[in-house]
């Protein structure tokens, strides 16, 4: 019998503190009430990220920063990619990686914007809207303004980086091994959306997949409130969403090393060997090896 109440305490404790991702969806008698929260969920809803501890220089024995792509194309990194469409129909909750960040800079709670890895040139919202619009003469607006009439507002074409076209993610990181606690760990600082450049966007699929850019970039530390606020789908469990800061700081998803830090101005590993896609593959496993490889020499020497 204890067993019994103890299984069902576990099971209670664990919607309360992770939310339902349907709220009020057994007790709703109006569409337009499902997903509302009572007092005591919306509470739990909005926790803080928890914090990262205190972590002195002086413990800190050995690091080794890295960058790494993850691949929206692959099953497991699903998860950053979904919906495409943010128009509501789905859920309101329901949101891309992408879309969570920029509704987020939009709205001001994600200040710490750059335009490179290495956080040292700040850009703004406006500036940032520049990178995600085009808008381009359409063929009429050509006829129009070669014929010296006048071209209006609906003669142009405009072109927008949406959810669909994201098709990467950058990370920057950290890992260290901390001396104090005998274990390596890792710190993520960076974050990055990747989509084709959006002046190629009217030229297909061809021209667009050469011309990947990072769209910007995120101080990850300063986007973490953000990113624990919203949930990412739970694909075996849809009552136990998880936010997709716990997603990221917990490494749930596969990617692949493009760069580490080294003395050659941290070049990538695509300059060092040229196109040969499974030597640059075996080359990223390698790195990951070095890493993986000094906690465990630490304790066989």
């Amino acid at each position: 019998m204890n067993k019994r109440v103890l299984i069902a305490f576990l099971i209670v404790f664990s919607n309360f503190q992770h939310g339902i991702a349907q709220a009020n969806l057994l007790n709703a008698k109006l569409p337009q009430e499902v997903g509302q929260l009572n007092e005591a969920q919306s509470s739990a809803d909005n926790l803080d990220a928890i914090e990262y501890g205190y972590i002195d220089d002086r413990d800190v024995l050995w690091s080794k920063t890295v960058w790494e792509i993850i691949d929206l194309n692959e099953r497991i990194n699903f998860p950053y990619y979904y919906p495409t469409i943010n128009n509501g129909m789905l859920s309101n909750n329901r949101r891309s990686l992408f879309r969570v960040l920029l509704d987020n800079i939009e709205a001001g709670e994600i200040t710490e914007i750059y335009s490179t890895s290495y956080f040292n040139n700040k850009i703004t919202f406006d500036e940032l809207n520049e990178t995600l619009e085009s808008k381009q003469l359409s063929e009429e607006g050509i006829n129009k303004s070669n014929a010296g009439e006048e071209v209006t507002d609906n003669d142009y074409d405009i072109f927008k980086i949406e959810t669909d076209k994201v098709v990467q993610f950058r990370v920057k990181g950290t890992w260290y091994f901390n001396k104090r606690l005998g274990e390596l760990k890792y710190r993520l600082l960076g974050l990055a959306p990747v989509a084709p450049d959006v002046s190629t966007l009217s030229q297909g699929p061809a021209a667009m997949a050469d011309a990947l850019v990072p769209l910007f970039w995120i101080w990850y530390p300063d986007a973490r409130k953000s990113l624990s606020s919203a949930k990412v789908f739970n694909n075996k469990n849809s009552s136990q969403p998880v936010t997709f800061d716990n997603m990221l700081n917990s490494r749930r998803f596969n990617s692949v090393i493009f760069k580490e830090e080294n003395v050659y101005e941290d070049r990538e590993v695509k300059d060092y060997i040229y196109e040969d896609a499974l030597r640059q593959l075996l080359e990223s496993e390698r790195i990951k090896s070095v890493i993986r490889d000094f906690e465990q020499d630490m304790w066989s020497n």
